[in-house]
């Protein structure tokens, strides 16, 4: 189709204007601000999962389980005291064997209290413990016949608790503790006076004695090393979410600059396509002709829509906030954002149910929006004849279930749930949306689930609470 005249005039002067953003001192100073804030807010991350308290927490459990071993020890000295006393008739001094019985029920209420009221547990606070506990059962051993005592293979219990709680210098102090304290029950110690052995002729008290420790050693550190481990692993396994999510959050960040960078690019020549275009418009030859007047109103249509998405990008990337939010309703909200996804994708096969019940006042934002925009979009991908859209609350949450009935997700993806260039659309650089999904969501304070149908089709549920979307609440998606 022929230009009309003053074609070469409009183009000169369209081209004269800075559509290079790297000339552009204003793209360049938004792109520099957002890469501060951006990087400011990763930083602050780091912050926040180097002082992340897990080993804390860990400790903590831990010292309740040295508690729980303590209370063990406890009954298993009452209950061997009153055998080998009452039992066999081996005299044992009661008074002093009872006063360090008590001594350790008061340690262990005393630990009670002071855990409560600790805000974390050091690794010398648990070495002090596991001490204690040695000097109880090396106190219990003298008045018991010393280093002939057949439980004195117990300070094998507590050298492997030490190994597995304590960092290595105090594991060493514990060990060089168990060993001073086993020789000098070589050297003193109150003997015990032996009856003639009632069990059998084979084995004496001694071995008898023995395989009892065996099987009381085997068993508790069978029983409290498997908790401790799993204690570590959680402990782990919250560390490498943490790092996980780090991970995300960095590409977050550079997702964040390359979008803004473009969008930046992008705005000048739009805006230079619109002045040409509204140039076009009001030229005598142009407007005289109804099917060029269409396609140039078609394509005014067209770019703003352009404007609109890089608008969208610029505000969810943390510029422009104030434009982007607005006081409304979860009705109005989840009603207007229906009506205009329909509209922008041309698209009457979305079915919308309302049963939130009364309505909240929430404040709507432009990466809300998009959020769900995206979900829409992937469920109309593989479902063009029917998707549901489900608004309902659940206590003090807002639930939209999105439905389709698609292929539903592949298990590796249900599993793997909002992890980047997770796709089963076979695109390089695919699953970058449910990735954003995920993390916008979890930003708010809410979670994402998914799940397929029995038959055909799946559901994506965002969960988002309240007080995050209430007006006055914390929304800095």
């Amino acid at each position: 189709m022929p230009l009309p005249a003053g074609r070469d005039q409009m183009l000169e002067r369209s081209s004269s204007r800075p559509d290079d953003a790297k000339s552009n001192p204003r793209t360049l100073a938004h792109g520099g601000e957002l890469a501060v804030t951006l990087q400011s807010q990763a930083d602050a991350r780091g912050e926040l999962i180097g002082t992340a308290p897990t080993d804390d927490e860990t400790n903590r459990k831990n010292m309740a389980l040295l508690i729980q071993l303590r209370w063990t020890a406890v009954v298993g000295q009452i209950v061997t005291i009153g055998v080998v006393h009452f039992g066999l008739g081996i005299a044992l001094p009661l008074e002093r064997m009872g006063a360090v019985i008590g001594a350790l029920v008061l340690l262990n209420v005393s630990s009670l209290v002071w855990v409560r009221h600790r805000a974390a547990i050091t690794n010398n606070e648990l070495l002090v413990a596991l001490m204690l506990d040695v000097a109880a059962l090396t106190a219990q051993l003298y008045l018991s016949g010393g280093a002939t005592n057949p439980f004195t293979s117990l300070f094998l219990l507590q050298v492997t608790l030490g190994a597995v709680l304590l960092d290595a210098r105090s594991t060493w102090s514990l060990v060089a503790l168990t060993c001073a304290s086993f020789v000098w029950l070589t050297l003193a110690y109150r003997p015990l006076d032996l009856p003639p052995n009632p069990i059998s002729e084979t084995y004496s008290l001694t071995v008898t004695g023995m395989l009892l420790g065996f099987v009381l050693n085997a068993v508790l550190l069978v029983v409290f090393v498997t908790r401790i481990n799993r204690n570590l692993r959680e402990r782990d396994a919250h560390l490498a979410a943490l790092r996980q999510h780090a991970a995300e959050q960095d590409h977050i960040v550079r997702m964040g600059l390359l979008a803004s960078g473009a969008a930046h690019e992008l705005g000048t020549p739009l805006a230079s396509l619109s002045v040409i275009l509204s140039d076009w418009r009001r030229m005598p030859d142009l407007a005289a002709d109804q099917e060029l007047a269409e396609d140039l109103a078609e394509m005014e249509t067209s770019l703003q829509r352009c404007k609109s998405i890089v608008t969208g990008i610029l505000v969810s990337a943390g510029e422009a906030r104030g434009e982007g939010s607005s006081p409304t309703t979860v009705t109005a909200f989840v009603t207007a954002l229906v009506e205009e996804w329909r509209d922008a994708r041309s698209a009457r096969t979305l079915y919308f149910v309302n049963t939130f019940g009364e309505d909240v006042a929430i404040v709507s934002d432009v990466a809300l929006k998009q959020v769900i925009f995206n979900v829409l979009d992937n469920a109309y991908e593989v479902s063009r004849e029917w998707v549901e859209l489900v608004a309902e609350r659940e206590g003090d949450n807002l639930v939209l279930a999105i439905s389709d009935r698609g292929p539903g997700f592949a298990p590796e993806m249900l599993a793997q749930l909002g992890k980047p260039y997770q796709s089963s659309k076979g695109r390089a650089g695919g699953g970058l949306g449910l990735f954003l999904v995920v993390n916008v969501v979890r930003k708010l304070g809410g979670s994402v689930t998914a799940e397929n149908h029995r038959k055909r089709g799946a559901t994506v549920r965002l969960t988002l609470p309240l007080a995050t979307l209430a007006i006055g609440g914390n929304f800095d998606a």
